[in-house]
């Protein structure tokens, strides 16, 4: 079973945290209203790249490539979020690319007229922390003016005194990276640009919310064998399944809510283990965050002397039909979930699990 780096929140960096916090301040009804911008209602791109020559001239520009996006959401891709929240739009994006990096970073924030009546005066682009993304005004040649932009915009607000004056400086934008004009593009254009923030991998497929349907039973797992087991010493599953069966498809046929499926889908996990050969199945309840489901321990099968609550899985495509299962704090019921055992990280082999379809009868109760 091999182990590697699990992210238990969406994306990375102040921008894609940021993107969660957005559903409470933008709603679909306040975008695409700044005519400015979007004199037909149509999303927006606006971009530059700088050639060599420019670079050369400007020394303390770190921004070799920018820009801007208006209208809905380019940087979501298929993701595990229920269908009722998908349609969310975002006023501004942004994703600039410094010298030397292989990939964008970007922020988003919600844009409006600082006016009273929100319908004219200079445009601002607001983020969480009373952070300002950028401030834009649109010249007479329709090129877009950007400015206000601020050095840490894709650090945390007390990044310099986490990191240190040196590290901060390191990880900000130049002190030229301000008062940019960038050019109308097509909308493809952007969408292309924030694509290279995280390329997805065709292999992995749908979304596991589309891949299983509300009603649906499914089971996934793996028998790890002598020779496996001989090889990962600190791994204690011998055998592990993870499936929703008549039990879990009746819970959430009494309680569960299609449209925002697969919050409240509960899922149950069996093991055995090297030390154990009982069979011991765990309960947990899912919601879906960004690309994979977040599942808590459940203590609807049974009692338990503790709040299990804070006991969470993880689950992902895998590539080619497989499941991934991440278990970074000791999680699965291989350990007593209550016990000293059970707390904090995961301290066997067993964090993360690769695991294939079967057929329903494998993971019979």
């Amino acid at each position: 079973m091999a182990f590697r780096e699990w992210k238990t929140f969406a994306g990375a960096g102040f921008g894609a945290i940021l993107l969660a916090g957005l559903a409470g301040s933008a709603f679909a009804d306040d975008t695409l209203k700044l005519t400015e911008l979007s004199p037909n209602g149509a999303d927006a791109c606006f971009g530059r790249v700088y050639d060599a020559a420019h670079l050369k001239a400007h020394p303390k520009q770190k921004v070799a490539r920018i820009f801007f996006y208006y209208g809905h959401d380019p940087v979501s891709r298929p993701n595990e979020e229920p269908n009722a929240n998908s349609d969310t739009s975002y006023n501004g994006f942004l994703t600039t690319t410094v010298r030397g990096a292989k990939a964008p970073e970007w922020a988003g924030g919600w844009c409006n007229h600082e006016s009273e009546d929100d319908k004219s005066g200079p445009i601002r682009c607001g983020m969480d922390c009373d952070r300002t993304l950028a401030s834009l005004k649109v010249d007479d040649k329709g090129r877009l003016i950007l400015s206000d932009l601020s050095s840490d915009i894709y650090l945390d607000p007390d990044s310099e005194e986490q990191l240190g004056k040196a590290e901060y400086v390191r990880q900000a934008l130049g002190s030229e990276d301000d008062n940019f004009r960038l050019d109308p593009m097509p909308s493809a254009t952007c969408k292309a640009e924030f694509a290279r923030i995280d390329p997805i991998d065709p292999a992995l497929g749908p979304p596991l919310r589309e891949r299983f349907k509300s009603d649906q039973a499914f089971c996934y797992g793996r028998d790890y064998d002598a020779a496996h087991m001989s090889s990962h010493p600190d791994q204690l599953t011998q055998s592990i399944r993870v499936f929703r069966g008549s039990v879990e498809l009746a819970s959430y046929a009494s309680g569960g809510d299609v449209a925002n499926w697969p919050d409240g889908a509960d899922i149950a996990v069996s093991v055995t283990t090297r030390r154990k050969g009982a069979k011991v199945t765990q309960t947990y309840s899912c919601q879906g965050e960004a690309d994979q489901w977040r599942c808590a321990a459940s203590s609807k099968m049974s009692d338990f002397s503790c709040d299990i609550a804070q006991k969470e899985i993880f689950l992902k495509r895998g590539a080619n039909g497989t499941i991934m299962l991440a278990n970074p704090n000791s999680s699965i019921a291989i350990v007593d979930l209550c016990s000293k055992a059970a707390d904090g990280k995961t301290k066997s082999d067993d964090k993360v699990y690769r695991l294939e379809a079967m057929p329903q009868s494998a993971c019979a109760p």
